[in-house]
Parts: C-alpha cells; structure tokens; sequence
C-alpha cells in the first residue's frame, strides 16, 4: 500500500500530522459495545426518550387538572433482547450491573404490606448483601406492580383511575448522580454523618409473584454499554415530595438482556447507583416489554420491586 493509499484510509477525525503520535477524535456512535454472545433473542420495542431541552416529569398520582400525567415524548424502538439464561458466564451485578440468583420467599402472599415489611425486607435484605458483596442492607421501600387486563399500551406504569401501579414501560434508572447521594441521608438519619464515606450502592430486587412470567418481562441494560451523555434527569411527582431518576436516550451501542419466565423462586437484582465513581456499575437502565412470543391466554404479570441501600465497610 502506498503512503497516499495509507492516509486515505484513515478517519476524517484525524488531527495531527506525522507517522506516529497521531491522535483520533471519535465524532459518531458507531454502536461500539462488549461482545455478545450467541443465544436467543427477542426482537421487541422499548420506550425511549427523545431528545428536548427541557427537564421531562411524571406524575405518581392523578394531576392537578389541566397537567399531563407526564411531559416529553418518547419513541418506540425495535431492538434486540438476548435471553440471559443462556449466557455462557454468569452475568455481575459490578460489571453488567444485574444478576439472577435461585432465592426462594418464605411469603407467598404479597397483598399484605405489613407482612411484606416484617417477612420479606429481611430477606432481601440478605440477598442484597449476597449479591452484592456488601457488609449492611437496608431496605427502604417497595412496590408491587401489576399488569392492566386490557394490555394496554405499556407507559410510566401508573393507571389513569388512580389504581395500583402497572407494568412500567419507559426506560429508567431509579437514581441519579444527585438523588443516589441524597437517599444516603434519607436512610440513615442521623447516622448518616458519622457513617459518611464509606462506600455504598443503590439496588433493585425484582421477583415475580405470581408464577412465570410470560407476557411483560423485565428487560436490562448493560451497564459498560450507558454513556453519560445517555442519561437524562427527570423529575417524578408524588403527593408529598418530588423524586429525581434518569430517562434514557437511544444509542446503538445498548446491549438489552431479560431472563424468561421468571418464576416466584427467583430474583433478578441490579444496581441503580454506586458511590464508586469508576470500574464498577452504576446505573442500569431497565423497563418492560411486550414479549412478542406471549401466547394470547397468558397470565397478567404481578410482581414486586424493592429497593436497598448496601453498605461495603
């Protein structure tokens, strides 16, 4: 090849002259992301953001009348979901940002939210701790979540009657950079100062509580493949404060997993934030999907989500 032949191949983001120390500027998303492996997919549509220049919010209860339930517009994106359980390595709650693990509930009816806070936030609080290695859980809330009986069009995951909350279809983070650092002093009270610089994660535990789940499953991103740029703040409303969590704007380097028909003896954990600013996970956008494969009788997905605050020394 000849000299010419050598400069016309490189990238027009070249700056800098010479035949070495040269430096390249990256100017496009070439979808640049770790390797998959080979295993079955779905083809599905997620919600995305798109972009504005505004700061988007949602509404956790009815409106005052005359505000939408939420502002922004979000497009549907057809995009490729692998099946996880055929992973040929176990996926890292600090690398991809989510893990499955086998842990059975001793509670079997999840209606009675007296019964979920004494019987079920001690076990999540030890699979927490599990999953991620960390020396302390405190498990701060929950939500159960049900799937409409008409399949309406997956959204925000809140009924318009005011009814218990739905499938939630736009793609989030249920932390930011800002509002993970707040929930340190919101759990911990008055030990939060003395406790101050260890180092701490947000996560989210998801199980099914009614048998497999064949129609709305969960679908995950990896977390190496979210840049920052990605993310955006958005505001979430409810009746006594206003919550800050992260929307997510379409790249093609997203890398989507879900794992089929999970069942009531599983948990899918995943990380919403970590105080460690770099080689770990951090945020792990995730939302619901109509599988397109779910046979037209299938059962409504009932689950439940709940969020822990785990400390490592």
């Amino acid at each position: 090849m000849t000299t010419t032949d050598t400069a016309e191949a490189r990238p027009s983001g070249r700056i800098g002259s010479g035949d070495s120390g040269e430096i390249f500027l990256a100017s496009l998303d070439r979808g640049y992301a770790p390797s998959a492996a080979h295993m079955p997919y779905v083809m599905a549509r997620l919600s995305y953001l798109t972009p504005t220049q505004e700061r988007p919010f949602q509404y956790a209860y009815p409106p005052p009348e005359g505000t939408p339930w939420e502002s922004g517009s979000y497009e549907a994106r057809e995009v490729r979901i692998a099946d996880a359980r055929f992973l040929s390595t176990r996926s890292s709650v600090h690398a991809e940002g989510f893990e499955l693990w086998d842990a059975p509930s001793t509670l079997r009816d999840f209606t009675d939210r007296d019964a979920i806070v004494r019987r079920y936030y001690p076990e999540a609080a030890e699979l927490a701790c599990a999953a991620t290695g960390a020396k302390y859980a405190y498990v701060f809330d929950h939500l159960v979540r049900r799937r409409e009986a008409d399949r309406a069009e997956l959204g925000f995951g809140r009924s318009a009657k005011g009814g218990p909350a739905a499938a939630n279809g736009r793609i989030h983070n249920d932390y930011t950079e800002e509002s993970g650092r707040r929930r340190w002093d919101l759990v911990l009270g008055p030990a939060a100062e003395a406790m101050r610089g260890a180092r701490y994660s947000i996560v989210n535990i998801w199980r099914s509580i009614k048998g497999p789940v064949l129609d709305t499953p969960l679908a995950v991103c990896d977390a190496r493949t979210v840049a920052a740029t990605d993310l955006v703040s958005a505001d979430v409303h409810y009746p006594k404060r206003t919550g800050d969590i992260y929307l997510a704007l379409h790249a093609l380097r997203h890398r989507w997993s879900y794992f089929s028909m999970m069942d009531r003896h599983e948990a899918l954990v995943f990380k919403q934030y970590d105080s460690q600013l770099s080689g770990v996970a951090r945020f792990t956008p995730h939302a619901a999907f109509d599988h397109p494969h779910a046979p037209a009788d299938a059962p409504l997905r009932e689950s439940i989500e709940t969020r822990c605050l785990v400390i490592y020394e």
